[in-house]
């Protein structure tokens, strides 16, 4: 097991896949409910045993039904390193997340301003936590590089619009570019053919977070494997 979060990813992409983190979310704002009656820790071993290096957790309630004990539970039963994803805004938010099982956390620049980042980016270090820095616009991409944020995500879609607009993954192509120096970048949602992940790649993401296109698949593991293909993808 993977004590880093991010140490998992890299071990994957250096493997020769692309490292693909699962979503695991109950209920998209957009398309509604995504577990159908599935039990999201059976998900979570399926997909670990398909190759995932680590899983995104969604602990928010109201809007996509996650919950801490969700994240207790998947922490407990799994041995992935779990990014808890949520709208994190205090340091109580972050020592609960440890405590819980989290081995790394979101922070949406949306939701703060640089000196409020800046502060929990530095805090969540303090306590063994790894950051995730996401991103929906190249100021924002500026306010990571700021910082020195190694764990940074462009998020196709807008979360304060909580993911229910047409987002695609020319937001990738268009802001990977501005990814900061030496940071693992992440795509994030609306990803929804291995196609569009590749395109992904190309632009300069070194790694997919993906959950709706999963859920939905006939076949998890299988379309988790599709994503992950070779990392050896070639040019358009």
């Amino acid at each position: 097991m993977y004590t880093r979060f991010s140490d998992a990813l890299i071990a994957r992409k250096e493997a020769g896949f692309i490292p693909v983190i699962p979503d695991i979310k109950c209920i998209s704002p957009k398309e509604g409910d995504l577990l159908r009656g599935r039990d999201p820790l059976a998900v979570a071993q399926l997909l670990a045993r398909a190759g995932a290096p680590a899983l995104s957790v969604v602990t928010e309630t109201k809007d996509f039904g996650g919950s801490l004990e969700l994240l207790r539970q998947l922490a407990k039963n799994t041995t992935l390193p779990i990014l808890r994803k949520d709208f994190i805004t205090s340091c109580e938010d972050m020592t609960l997340s440890r405590e819980c099982g989290a081995q790394a956390i979101l922070l949406i620049c949306a939701l703060h301003t640089l000196d409020s980042l800046t502060t929990l980016y530095n805090e969540a270090l303090k306590i063994g936590l790894e950051p995730l820095v996401e991103a929906h616009t190249e100021e924002e991409l500026g306010w990571a590089g700021k910082i020195g944020a190694k764990l940074v995500g462009i998020n196709n879609r807008d979360i304060l619009k909580l993911e229910k607009d047409d987002g695609t993954v020319s937001a990738t192509e268009l802001l990977a570019s501005h990814k900061p120096k030496n940071a693992i970048l992440i795509s994030e949602s609306s990803i929804r053919t291995p196609a569009e992940g590749q395109a992904a790649i190309r632009a300069g993401a070194d790694v997919l977070l993906i959950g709706t296109a999963l859920w939905q698949a006939d076949d998890m593991a299988a379309s988790y494997q599709a994503f992950s293909r070779s990392s050896e993808i070639p040019p358009a």
